[in-house]
């Protein structure tokens, strides 16, 4: 009953790894590129990966990448694969998800899953607590971090809850078959995650309020244009508005969703080093 951990380096899938590893479980990591004798290739822009990460497989926690997916699922179908785990977003809930580019590689791959007879699980995040660490380096270099909206909501989700929830729905089939939207336990704004960032790292850190041309320019390098624009406009619309919370995560996990300070605590040393 091996388990094909698509995108191994990232933050989720190593951590999923890790559990489904400590339960016994036989799981196969893959990446596009592995660097490692112990990982799998498994490039999702390139069909010709498919084949031999997919030999054996049952089930498949799968990154949403849309270029190919018609073949992934082609040749998972055909490997005999039971049950594909996406990695989706919760922007796909959003009021017009074609229009965003994020939004609609997140749903082409939901569309591509469901359309098929494998069985399909759809896991959709909100924000990622791990989306702080765009703040590092002003934090580490002890000057003003740069937003748009300080006061705009997020649900800032722990990587280890969203790795939690793929474990449970890869190995309870109960759980499997439907969508599930993951948000963390509160509803915060950016400030209030500056604040806390300032209080685990014992630094006084200030925000430089900045418009979005502003932001944009500054962001240039990492964040392109078409994704920054949807960002922006999401932002924008929770400005002081405070965000739905769910209680999927404590739903599967069996427990609240770390918070935003305990996701800091862990990462002291990304803002300290």
């Amino acid at each position: 009953m091996t388990t094909l951990v698509t995108g191994a380096r990232g933050a989720v899938a190593t951590e999923l790894i890790a559990i489904l590893r400590r339960r016994g479980l036989p799981v196969r990591p893959a990446s596009r590129q592995p660097g490692d004798p112990s990982i799998a290739t498994c490039d999702l822009s390139d069909p010709a990966t498919f084949p031999a990460a997919l030999a054996g497989v049952t089930s498949v926690f799968l990154y949403a990448e849309p270029s190919h997916i018609d073949a992934f699922v082609k040749e998972a179908t055909e490997a005999g694969v039971e049950h594909i785990v996406l990695l989706s977003s919760s922007s796909v809930l959003g009021p017009n998800p074609e229009a965003s580019p994020l939004a609609k590689s997140h749903l082409d791959v939901e569309r591509a899953l469901t359309a098929t007879p494998v069985r399909s699980t759809l896991l959709r995040p909100g924000s990622f607590a791990g989306n702080a660490l765009g703040w590092s380096w002003p934090v580490k270099a002890g000057e003003p971090v740069s937003l748009p909206y300080p006061n705009s909501h997020n649900d800032p989700i722990h990587e280890a809850d969203i790795a939690e929830a793929a474990a449970a729905v890869l190995t309870e089939p109960a759980l499997g078959g439907r969508p599930y939207l993951l948000t963390g336990p509160e509803s915060i704004t950016f400030a209030e995650q500056i604040a806390i960032l300032g209080h685990v790292t014992g630094r006084d850190i200030t925000i430089r309020n900045v418009t979005r041309e502003e932001w944009k320019a500054e962001m240039a390098d990492y964040i392109p244009e078409q994704f920054a624009e949807p960002l922006l406009d999401w932002w924008q619309s929770n400005d002081g508005v405070p965000v739905e919370i769910t209680t999927d995560v404590e739903r599967l996990i069996s427990r609240p969703g770390r918070t935003f300070a305990a996701w800091a605590a862990d990462h002291l040393g990304d803002f300290t080093g």
